[in-house]
């Protein structure tokens, strides 16, 4: 056999290991909306049960609904998912299925968007009967798979009510137990035409209140919107943001105080926010020391687990198992998790990578803390590029 036919194994056995890793490592998953995660036939079996008009009959046609075109498609079958959520019993059983995939994908961790105001408002539901419904499934899964999650309320900022899609939000989440899971208040909606500042009195009530809070910006809109969201509500991590990396001191900022982005490629692929995978900034924000995330975002809509999205890391973006590692530790450091469970949750972490990196024979990752050691919540970030500087939030 040549020499080169053997280099050529060699790398269709390391290719192979490296699935292997993917598939197997812990995950946690920042950006997810639940209603992007039911899938065609629970679409199918929820619209008959609540005598609704589905867009097919069949889940081989549903499926095909689902199968992406464009934007607008993408809205509509966003709003027909939502259609069929019409009782707090179909809100538990859609995050028992959320919770059975993950399970499948060694997803230990999730914080899950949903948007209660459009339910409330165009459906019946109640937000303390919805919640009731989601809690119902995350005790289930918790109970079978040992998997936590928590939860994101969005606000609407394009909605047909307008401010009050956030403030009525806020006043729903501010009179939360912590029991209820509700870490955080997001702002999600259309950014075109629709800047964050006008929100700043019901982010100011909601950080008020204890909570969390975080924006989509910088998806479909430029780098002043994530601006604005960290200066005006003050968001503790920017959803998409790949736009972030058309203003170099924005960068810079970003990776100076450590706020995170959920990225999101796969989506931002199917909807045309980025072209091609050649030119998605994943990479390039992570080498300039932003805290990067990848996150799945609708994944029955773009047909993309977050496995998918690890593996597009390393088929397009070139990461070996030390970046994915460190990837996947990003997402429990960035989580909103109280700091003994954070801690627990890096510990589980690192003590996984480490017998899985045994079990397939890989070498430890540089860095990673020595088996017993106290683990800090924060590792080492590349640093900003020279010549970068950071820019004021104020006004």
């Amino acid at each position: 056999m040549s020499g080169h036919g053997v280099s050529s194994d060699r790398a269709t056995v390391a290719d192979h290991a490296l699935d292997g890793f993917l598939v197997a490592m812990p995950k946690a998953e920042l950006h997810v909306h639940l209603e992007g995660t039911v899938q065609p036939r629970t679409v199918l079996a929820l619209a008959r049960r609540h005598g609704i008009d589905a867009p097919a009959q069949s889940e081989a046609d549903l499926a095909a609904f689902f199968r992406f075109r464009d934007f607008p498609h993408f809205i509509e079958v966003y709003m027909r998912v939502c259609e069929c959520l019409r009782h707090p019993d179909d809100f538990a059983l859609v995050v028992r299925e959320l919770g059975e995939e993950a399970a499948s994908q060694n997803i230990r961790y999730l914080e899950v968007h949903f948007n209660p105001e459009p339910h409330v408002r165009k459906r019946g539901l109640t937000f303390d009967g919805m919640l009731d419904g989601m809690n119902r499934g995350r005790a289930a899964v918790r109970s079978r798979w040992g998997i936590e999650m928590r939860w994101i309320a969005d606000g609407v900022r394009d909605a047909e009510s307008g401010l009050r899609s956030v403030t009525r939000t806020v006043d729903w989440m501010a009179r939360l137990d912590p029991r209820d899971g509700v870490v955080a208040l997001g702002l999600g909606g259309d950014e075109v035409g629709h800047p964050p500042a006008p929100f700043a009195p019901a982010f100011r009530a909601a950080r008020a209140a204890g909570l969390h809070v975080v924006a989509h910006a910088g998806e479909t809109t430029g780098p002043e919107t994530i601006w604005s969201s960290l200066r005006d509500l003050a968001a503790e991590r920017i959803g998409h943001g790949v736009r972030a990396v058309d203003d170099p001191a924005l960068v810079a900022h970003l990776a100076a105080t450590g706020v995170p982005l959920e990225l999101c490629p796969t989506s931002n692929l199917r909807t045309g926010v980025v072209p091609d995978a050649a030119r998605h900034p994943f990479r390039r924000l992570d080498e300039a020391g932003a805290v990067v995330t990848v996150n799945s975002d609708d994944p029955a809509l773009f047909g993309a687990s977050l496995t998918d999205e690890y593996r597009l890391l390393v088929g397009a973006f070139g990461y070996g198992a030390d970046g994915l590692e460190r990837i996947s530790l990003n997402a429990v450091r960035s989580s909103f998790l109280p700091e003994p469970e954070k801690l627990d949750l890096l510990t589980r972490f690192h003590e996984e990578f480490r017998a899985l990196r045994l079990r397939l024979g890989l070498p430890t990752r540089p860095g990673a803390p020595p088996a017993g050691d106290p683990l800090t919540s924060q590792e080492p970030r590349p640093k900003a590029a020279p010549g970068t500087h950071r820019r004021s939030l104020r006004p």
